[in-house]
């Protein structure tokens, strides 16, 4: 049998990439640390479309993470839909983050990617077939001031994706890298009264609208995605002015104020 596996796949966009694919036919293997979401997600999908759903419980952000995953999933059987989504969303300046975290976010968002990018796109390659998307984010475009950390993995996973695009593109494996820009989730702390006036104006979208983007973009084979008018936007804006036009910015009082509590 053939199954789509999704990182992070117990909330959030993940859950809705889980989703979509499994109202296609996909079988579904879920990977997360969250055991009870995982189980929930899984027995919502096995009742609504009725395809095998499995969930591996990894923390990604260990070492051997990606080949405990390629072990677990492989003996389940052929994954030809790799879904790198996993990622912890961060504010912060540098200089307030432990060692320990920068391990985590690092490790969970470049070097288990990484791993998990060279054992299923080799397998895949083998087979002829395949494809694999990888979540990067808006952040990877010009520097944000609170996230250089987050910001910085995300750039690597839009340089490491795009480069890998070309190296499997002979191979029968597509390489889509998705750039989401604000999804609205709790994280952000907002009340529900402004999610719904930002959802409103674009500036943020559902987790269900970009997980549908992004997977739109995977099976024609685009190489980019980036869901939204107002991310394609930003994205532009960030593309065409220098970073260092921040500056200015980040020295208003408010600004500095704000900057200087995270």
């Amino acid at each position: 049998m053939k199954y789509a596996l999704v990182t992070g796949a117990s909330s959030g966009i993940g859950a809705r990439f889980a989703h979509h694919l499994a109202a296609e036919g996909h079988n579904i293997i879920i990977v997360s640390n969250q055991l009870e979401a995982s189980e929930q997600v899984a027995a919502q999908i096995k009742q609504q479309y009725n395809v095998d759903v499995r969930w591996l419980i990894v923390d990604l952000s260990e070492k051997d993470a990606a080949q405990n995953v390629y072990n677990q999933a492989t003996e389940i059987g052929e994954v030809d839909i790799l879904i790198s989504n996993a990622g912890i969303l961060h504010f912060g300046k540098l200089l307030n983050t432990t060692t320990q975290y920068i391990d985590l976010i690092v490790n969970l968002h470049c070097i288990t990617t990484t791993k998990l990018s060279l054992l299923f796109g080799h397998y895949m390659a083998e087979r002829g077939c395949g494809k694999i998307l990888i979540v990067s984010s808006m952040t990877a475009w010009t520097p944000f001031p609170t996230m250089s950390l987050y910001g910085s993995t995300k750039v690597y996973l839009k340089s490491f994706a795009q480069s890998l695009w070309y190296e499997l593109k002979g191979c029968g494996v597509s390489v889509t890298t998705l750039f989401p820009g604000a999804v609205d989730t709790p994280l952000y702390n907002l009340s529900s009264g402004k999610r719904k006036l930002f959802r409103a104006l674009g500036i943020m979208l559902s987790a269900d609208r970009v997980a549908r983007k992004g997977l739109r973009a995977m099976k024609h084979g685009c190489r980019v995605a980036i869901p939204g008018l107002f991310t394609k936007l930003v994205v532009a804006i960030c593309y065409i002015f220098p970073a260092h036009l921040l500056l200015p910015i980040m020295k208003i009082p408010a600004i500095r104020r704000i900057l200087d509590k995270i």
